[in-house]
């Protein structure tokens, strides 16, 4: 990488943007007013949910009615809960983390999606309480006594027979109650089976347990060592024998988050074999699937083009990029797919690259917030104004062509704009989420993201997963006399002894070398915020 590439991304991670400086020809008063609508926009979708749909799963907002579509347990208010910090709305935070963790329970006889129970439900919870149970966020909940965590961890322990496979790639779904039916499928995607170590990963971290870490880890690398000889992933694999079931390999439906988090989980826990998969599979991916600006698909052992898509879902990847210092692809990646959006007011599921039109069978819109995820992302990257105008053509389009009488509607077909009565739980989670930080970017930036006392690492469910000690330090916290201990109330004179202590007992440290880091000079630490026990300030 080189070292303009690694300077960039010092600087997205460390956030040194300058904020006086705005966008040329968008004034701090249009940021703020698109900004409002933003946040009216969420009301609009939050208030319909809670008033005609709460507490079942999902609005339909066409005729205001509930209904079930992953558990039965309130999840667009679990998927709504840091969006509500977010927008410094404590009242409704506290009183929504109190609904919760009073009324909530998993001992349910329901059959779940692994992937989906996890970024949704999972990431929620742990978002939520990592917020409410810390002062410096200003979101701090008096009465708060770990509701939060202890469901997340119930629930998690209700997922973990999932993982009981001979590959270590877990069942697509499992049985809240019974564990994994034994009529399952054995096919599961890339995604779901890779998709799953920042929730899972915060949670052994927070309860000193390892192993919900090493079981989505375990998954990982069990799809790892499966890849191709030119480092390809297949889109589906039997998680009993290992056999690539489906060897379409793109970065799209199926795989796309597999590639997401394995970056990710580098950044937010420090371990660096996550960082030396995602270079092997970020490298092939650039070598055989980019078709510059666009992506496709291929085969993963022969790289035979299989199928000239743009697929939804692909959007998420030029901001990934920006995460990963890899900045002119991801421009030119971005108005490509941003000139399908200017094309039909939406992206379709599916476009065909071969026609240039919209793929047959999937002409919907549901929501998705992948390509405003990627606008917010390189607008902070390189403060083109063209990236706010892009994202008020994407508001727009959402507020004629989606907005619906309880909430934001589907669109069916985006050639027609017609509108589908389902409103997914990610659109407060993400859509909105993404878009409202674009603006406050622009307006200069007042929120718990940009101004708050940690970095924050947003998971595939745009759920904030912040850069503190307990979390990113776990692996290195007794390297220094003073470092962070998980005996916070320790003296300095004590320290020195207590870690070694530690360290010799943790089940978490595990002395490895220490090869170059990605960022030269800049270890995974170097991105936390906030002060150290036993340090002086200006220490």
């Amino acid at each position: 990488m080189s070292a303009a590439k690694k300077c960039l991304l010092l600087i997205l991670i460390a956030g040194c943007f300058s904020r006086e400086i705005l966008a040329e020809g968008v004034t701090k008063e249009e940021a703020k007013q698109l900004r409002d609508e933003v946040r009216e926009m969420f009301y609009h979708a939050f208030d319909g949910y809670m008033t005609h749909a709460f507490p079942r799963d999902e609005l339909r907002p066409l005729s205001c009615v509930g209904e079930d579509t992953l558990g039965g347990y309130a999840l667009t208010l679990i998927d709504s809960l840091d969006t509500l910090a977010l927008l410094d709305d404590k009242d409704r935070f506290a009183s929504s983390v109190d609904w919760i963790g009073k009324n909530l329970q998993f001992d349910i006889n329901k059959t779940v999606s692994v992937f989906e129970t996890t970024i949704r439900v999972l990431g929620g919870l742990l978002s939520a309480h990592l917020i409410a149970s810390d002062y410096n966020t200003g979101m701090k909940i008096p009465s708060y006594d770990d509701e939060l965590l202890h469901l997340a961890e119930d629930l998690a322990q209700r997922m973990l027979p999932a993982f009981d496979t001979p590959t270590g790639i877990p069942f697509g779904s499992v049985n809240l109650l019974h564990g994994v039916d034994e009529n399952e499928s054995k096919i599961t995607s890339t995604a779901g089976g890779g998709t799953l170590t920042l929730e899972f990963g915060v949670l052994s971290r927070l309860t000193n347990n390892p192993i919900y870490e090493q079981v989505t880890k375990n998954a990982v690398l069990g799809l790892w060592a499966r890849r191709s000889k030119i480092n390809l992933v297949g889109a589906h694999i039997d998680v009993f024998s290992g056999e690539w079931t489906q060897k379409d390999a793109g970065i799209g439906t199926s795989i796309d988050s597999f590639y997401e988090y394995l970056l990710k989980a580098y950044l937010l826990f420090g371990d660096e074999e996550y960082l030396f998969i995602f270079q092997e599979a970020y490298k092939a991916a650039m070598h055989y699937l980019f078709n510059d600006p666009w992506y496709v698909e291929v085969n993963m052992n022969s790289a035979a083009l299989v199928w000239p898509l743009f697929n939804s879902l692909q959007a998420f990847w030029p901001g990934l990029q920006v995460l990963a210092g890899d900045i002119e692809p991801a421009i030119k990646t971005h108005a490509a797919f941003f000139s399908v959006w200017k094309q039909y007011g939406f992206t379709p599921e599916g476009f065909n690259l071969a026609t240039f039109n919209v793929q047959q069978g999937q002409k919907s819109y549901p929501l998705r917030p992948e390509l405003i995820e990627s606008t917010y992302w390189l607008y902070k990257a390189t403060r083109n104004p063209k990236y706010l105008d892009a994202g008020r053509d994407m508001l727009t389009s959402l507020q004629y062509g989606a907005r619906c009488t309880c909430g934001y509607c589907h669109i069916s077909d985006v050639e027609l704009h017609q509108k589908d009565d389902h409103m997914e739980s990610f659109f407060l989670a993400e859509t909105v989420k993404y878009l409202w930080l674009l603006f406050d970017l622009a307006a200069g930036p007042d929120n718990l993201v940009e101004n708050g006392p940690y970095k924050y690492i947003f998971s595939t469910e745009g759920h904030l997963l912040p850069s503190s000690p307990q979390i990113s330090l776990s692996n290195e916290h007794c390297s220094y006399l003073g470092a962070y201990c998980r005996n916070i109330n320790q003296t300095s004179d004590n320290a020195k002894q207590k870690c070694s202590k530690e360290k010799n007992q943790s089940k978490y440290l595990v002395e490895t070398s220490s090869p170059q880091h990605l960022f030269s000079g800049f270890p995974p630490s170097g991105m936390i915020k906030g002060f150290c026990p036993g340090l002086t300030y200006s220490q």
